[in-house]
């Protein structure tokens, strides 16, 4: 065989090996990408995604949409010719498997996260636009997970409201940390507690809980920092009782990445005449009770997604202005807000057409 012929066919074998390589061997990788945007506004699966009963509503035009990533799942192990097309691809991230699932999370563990996280922003999102309206919402400490083989376990229970702890009255969820941390390791506690049932039947009659109770227990030893502190194995959360009723049908989606597009949608629906005066407006942003709009993942992909859809605005939490900025899709304009105020006055200049000033990402 002539050399020339078999060094080329020494070289083709070897691309051939290395194709095989790229496509067998797994890297530890994952891929983000755009995913669906759904309009607050609008329905979803043949129902609307905002159900208000109760209380009187409006029309409204428009869109406000709400957007998301798609990842792929924890068990599915990328191969290198996946990984690399990713990094080329324009809208599409390549990161490590670790930054979507840490510490070895699995599906069913990160599936269940990100829906108590979505379950939390809708409740904060019903306050916070509620809240905007000067419409009074009633809330309560409560149980929000209690960590098995702890103390707490079989005395409490999720959905429990706090009353006070060692008969301290508790006010917000960080008042149950520090009553219980003035113990040491060893030491009892006690819960004034309304039972989870209690409370549910309470709310449904639309009364006053009348039954409390007194739980003791006793402290153990914190094991996730280095200081020697009492815990009981329980975190606190907020629930809240509102005045009417507002439910947000949308499956398949998690994470509290839609906080900020549901309080504006609710709060659009509430009140007269249209927040985006017919605009497609998108969005992103987690959101507390008080208003403020905390940042996101996976920002370039949710700009990408709204953009493809039609979004000619897009709803930036201030954290995320920068990266979002350094690709923003062609006819997209970012706008930077902090809180919900901050996008309601953006969304009142872009419904009268006065946008030179709009506070955008990258000025």
């Amino acid at each position: 065989m002539p050399r020339r012929t078999a060094t080329m066919l020494a070289s083709t074998l070897m691309l051939i090996a290395l194709l095989c390589a790229g496509v067998f061997i797994p890297v530890p990788y994952a891929e983000m990408s755009p995913g669906p945007t759904v309009n607050t506004l609008g329905d979803h699966d043949g129902e609307p995604v905002l159900q208000i009963a109760g209380k009187k509503t409006y029309a409204t035009s428009g869109h406000l949409n709400m957007t998301t990533v798609r990842v792929t799942s924890a068990d599915y192990r990328m191969n290198l010719v996946e990984a690399v097309y990713g990094w080329l691809a324009h809208d599409n991230k390549v990161v490590p498997h670790e930054t979507l699932y840490p510490d070895g999370k699995t599906e069913e563990q990160s599936t269940q996260e990100n829906a108590e996280e979505f379950s939390q922003s809708q409740e904060s999102a019903k306050v916070a636009a509620l809240k905007q309206l000067d419409v009074p919402v009633k809330s309560w400490v409560i149980v929000s997970t209690v960590v098995k083989g702890s103390p707490a376990q079989g005395k409490l229970h999720a959905g429990d409201v706090i009353k006070a702890v060692d008969g301290t009255a508790v006010k917000e969820p960080n008042d149950v940390a520090k009553l219980v941390t003035k113990h040491k390791p060893g030491q009892d506690v006690r819960f004034t507690i309304v039972p989870a049932k209690e409370q549910a039947a309470a709310e449904k009659e639309r009364r006053t809980p009348t039954r409390t109770q007194d739980i003791s227990m006793t402290t153990t030893t914190s094991d996730d920092t280095g200081e020697k502190r009492a815990i009981v194995g329980i975190s606190a959360g907020t629930d809240h009782t509102f005045p009417f009723t507002i439910d947000i049908k949308l499956a398949d989606v998690g994470g509290p990445s839609a906080g900020l597009m549901f309080a504006l949608g609710i709060y659009d629906k509430l009140t007269p005449g249209s927040l985006t005066g017919g605009t497609f407006v998108a969005g992103t942003g987690t959101i507390d009770d008080a208003g403020k709009v905390g940042p996101i993942g996976g920002i370039e992909m949710k700009t990408v997604g709204a953009r493809a859809k039609g979004a000619q605005y897009f709803l930036t939490p201030a954290d995320n202005c920068a990266a979002a900025a350094k690709d923003t899709p062609d006819g997209l304009t970012l706008i930077k807000v902090g809180t919900i105020n901050d996008a309601l006055g953006a969304l009142k200049d872009i419904r009268s057409g006065d946008t030179a000033d709009l506070p955008k990402c990258g000025k």
